[in-house]
């Protein structure tokens, strides 16, 4: 019997079929993000999930025993907003960050873009970069 695949995984489908999910003004700012998370990550994109252009890998393990395989920086562009990735808590975690950013829609680890104008990218970039740095720190052996 073959094994189940995790639902996170690269997938090696074409970027480009993602990025095409954001259509209208939404596909430049989907082409703007996957140049600044390359060049925050220094690594090139690869679709994770069907869905979700991550950059970089790491290996977790949690205390449950659950782990798998994530990308360290990802995002998921679609026609109605551009969902970013980030740490756990980076709202607590990163206040100073979060109430400097602009107009966003947060969740646990998923920050919601209407707009990319809508924000202060220089803020996105902080707020990657630590991204980048905790998950790294925290999953790298």
């Amino acid at each position: 019997m073959a094994t189940k695949q995790p639902a996170m995984r690269p997938t090696g489908e074409p970027v480009g079929d993602v990025l095409v999910r954001a259509g209208g003004p939404r596909r430049a700012e989907a082409d703007r993000l996957r140049e600044i998370l390359a060049e925050i990550s220094g690594e090139e994109p690869v679709v994770w999930a069907s869905r979700i252009i991550g950059f970089g890998e790491v290996e977790y393990r949690c205390e449950s025993g659950h782990g798998g395989r994530m990308p360290v920086l990802a995002y998921s562009p679609a026609a109605r907003q551009h969902t970013i990735y980030l740490t756990s808590d980076y709202e607590v975690r990163w206040p100073d960050l979060a109430s400097r950013l602009g107009k966003y829609r947060s969740g646990t680890s998923c920050l919601y873009l209407t707009r990319l104008n809508d924000v202060d990218e220089s803020v996105l970039r902080e707020l990657l970069e630590r991204t980048r740095d905790h998950t790294l720190a925290e999953w790298s052996d």
